[in-house]
């Protein structure tokens, strides 16, 4: 059971629960089966009659098909293996841009300065075709790989567009990918084609990418062209990169074009996704096309309630799934703000509420380690920014704590709705998010997601009661399972990532705690737990406590094994001007010993000037806990700054007691 005060947060109205595509949906789906009345029992129905509900939720979000399916589905028990709508064909692309109105926003893009540029349905259609034919002009066809090494902007959008349209795989990484980290990924696709920046800026930097883009080409034969993009600001040049082409000047070379969606197979290849890597190679999971489809816009349509003048943000890089989940709202219609930079730039740290403000924004999305650091920066966008038209905030990437909901409420806006969401690139979509017919409660995730059969269980595999914490599995089949490993002939690494620990149901490696709302409480990775004296903690509630100390700017907790045991060790990083002393340890011990419980006092706490994080942004624990061991960190290619992992190594305080 939750140890913290889980009050109601925030009511939808009357009139927006009546106007919700949600309601309008239970309403639909009640007419045949009337036993269908909220989202308890809509939820219920999803999971039991799972051949009924996603072919409504096809119909309810208007995809477009060129041919129906033959069956909805063959086995839903069957994990993994279930095959989706066999028959039917449809393109992602073109799903995408049939919605919006020809001349309303489809892309608007800010950068660290401010805004950029605007593209309308109409001339990102235009784009798209053009760069398809591009495509084709230089060789790539249905299956071959588009590797994207390119900043969050509107040509990104329009490279995943193109290479869709034709058949082609799209798979992205962010340009602060070190050329190893690119390696590792793109070095196992083998793509014909990579779309590279020529730089990009971060922090008031301007940073190149020529260099390292020269050294990939280099190391990646298989590539036959890369198309540079110049920098927002910058010369266009190629410096030394082999075979490479100006943006400009390749997608001219995509003149004369008709403009054609190619009929492809529901669970044609689209995407290519990568585990975080950081305990060897990353795993390469290849997304289909229609799966993904129908589970953002199932999440963006009945979850979100995202409509045709709304203006959604999700703070992303291309090297982070979120980028993927953001550009499929154009599929509702809506305009999709991008931006390019650090989040809190030094000398604009408010940029993401400027563009709020400024562009209308109705859907701000950011992760928990943001909020986090805008409240220890003293932002109060409430006090000095005019978001009457912001309704809804989402976080993800890490667990967002209670104190957080108390900023976003007290310091951001009263009256929005915050959902916390939780999944990940695994299933490119959610397993718990928000729910616009249902009020928020104080550190819990709004609703299991719809068709999603989400249980808990404990470590040998028993169903556990509500309130209860243990493992996060899916027992059912869902259309966004990865439709393949790349380089995985007989499923066997497929199998060993989501199956092997519990066969026949995915787990998914959370810590949580299902509440009788039948909402989530996520503690944390299950494969970061503490375990002292046999007691199991999530690293969450650690976080929860710690990181509201003004002094702490951020932290990291492991287990370090010792005498037969486990002891929490706590690291710290600090805010400029603190240090850690005798007394601000004593008040951190003190606090969790009554805000959570013995076992979670730290036996050991330690200063670190920086915490590793992956390139997505995410600190790191395993990471940590094997530096803390003194064992090999396999791929540091795979963290952002892996220079951190020495402030954990052979620190003379962890041998002592």
């Amino acid at each position: 059971m939750t140890d913290f005060d889980t009050r109601e947060m925030w009511k939808p109205s009357k009139e927006a629960v009546e106007k919700a595509h949600l309601s309008r949906f239970i309403k639909e789906i009640g007419i045949r089966h009337p036993e269908v009345k909220d989202y308890r029992s809509l939820y219920q129905w999803s999971i039991d009659h799972p051949r009924e509900f996603w072919p409504a939720v096809w119909r309810y979000c208007r995809i477009l098909a060129h041919r129906p399916w033959d069956e909805v589905a063959d086995n839903v028990e069957k994990m993994p293996g279930t095959r989706w709508f066999a028959g039917a064909q449809l393109n992602f692309a073109e799903n995408l841009l049939a919605k919006g109105a020809p001349e309303r926003p489809a892309l608007i893009f800010w950068t660290e300065q401010g805004r950029v540029s605007e593209m309308s349905y109409a001339q990102l259609r235009r784009q798209t075709q053009r760069l398809a034919q591009a495509f084709r002009r230089a060789g790539v066809a249905e299956g071959d790989r588009v590797a994207a090494y390119l900043p969050n902007r509107p040509e990104t959008v329009v490279a995943m567009l193109a290479a869709a349209s034709i058949g082609a795989l799209f798979s992205s990484c962010s340009p602060d990918f070190g050329v190893e980290g690119v390696l590792d990924r793109f070095g196992q696709i083998q793509p014909k084609l990579l779309l590279a920046a020529g730089g990009y800026r971060w922090d008031g930097k301007s940073l190149d990418c020529l260099e390292k883009t020269a050294r990939i080409m280099e190391a990646i034969p298989d590539i036959e062209k890369a198309v540079i993009m110049p920098a927002v600001g910058g010369l266009p040049q190629t410096g030394e990169v082999r075979d490479s082409v100006l943006w400009e000047e390749f997608l001219e070379s995509g003149r004369g074009g008709r403009e054609h969606f190619v009929p492809l197979p529901f669970d044609h290849p689209l995407y290519i996704m990568y585990s975080s890597g950081t305990t060897g190679k990353p795993k390469c999971m290849v997304h289909g096309a229609g799966g993904t489809l129908l589970q953002h816009l199932k999440e963006h349509i009945l979850h979100g309630d995202l409509k045709a003048d709304d203006r959604i943000f999700y703070y992303t890089t291309c090297g982070w799934m979120m980028w993927n989940w953001l550009v499929s709202a154009l599929g509702t219609g809506a305009t999709v703000l991008l931006y390019d930079g650090a989040p809190l730039p030094k000398g604009n740290s408010s940029v993401l509420f400027d563009l709020a403000q400024q562009e209308g924004m109705t859907v701000f999305g950011t992760s928990a380690k943001y909020l986090a650091l805008a409240e220890k920066q003293g932002l109060k966008p409430a006090e000095s920014h005019d978001l009457k038209s912001l309704s809804s905030m989402l976080s993800t990437g890490s667990v967002l704590p209670p104190e957080s909901f108390d900023y976003v409420y007290r310091d951001i806006k009263s009256d929005l709705r915050l959902s916390s969401i939780t999944g990940g690139t695994d299933l490119i979509s959610c397993f718990a998010l928000g729910n616009p017919i249902q009020s928020v409660y104080r550190g819990e995730l709004q609703s299991l997601g719809l068709g999603m059969r989400v249980e808990v269980w404990d470590g040998e595999g028993n169903p556990l009661p509500p309130e209860s914490q243990g493992e996060l599995v899916c027992t059912q089949a869902f259309p966004s399972m990865p439709v393949a490993f790349w380089n995985d002939p007989d499923g066997s690494r497929y199998q060993e990532a989501y199956f092997e620990h519990f066969p026949g149901a995915w787990r998914h490696g959370d810590w949580v705690e299902r509440t009788r709302r039948n909402g989530l409480v996520v503690y944390g990775r299950s494969d970061a737990t503490l375990n002292p004296g046999g007691v199991r903690i999530g690293t969450a509630e650690i976080y929860r406590q710690v990181e509201q100390f003004e002094e702490v700017l951020e932290s990291v907790v492991v287990g370090q094994r010792w005498e037969g045991d486990v002891r929490v060790v706590l690291f710290l990083r600090m805010r400029d001007g603190s240090q850690l002393d005798e007394d601000l340890c004593r008040r951190i011990r003190q606090r969790l010993r009554s805000q959570a419980s013995p076992h979670h006092v730290p036996r050991k706490i330690l200063a670190v000037p920086d915490i590793p994080r992956t390139v997505s942004g995410k600190i790191s624990e395993l990471a940590v806990r094997k530096a803390v061991h003194g064992q090999e960190v396999k791929n540091t290619g795979a963290l952002a700054n892996p220079e951190a992992l020495q402030h954990f190594r052979d620190r003379p305080e962890l041998g002592q007691d």
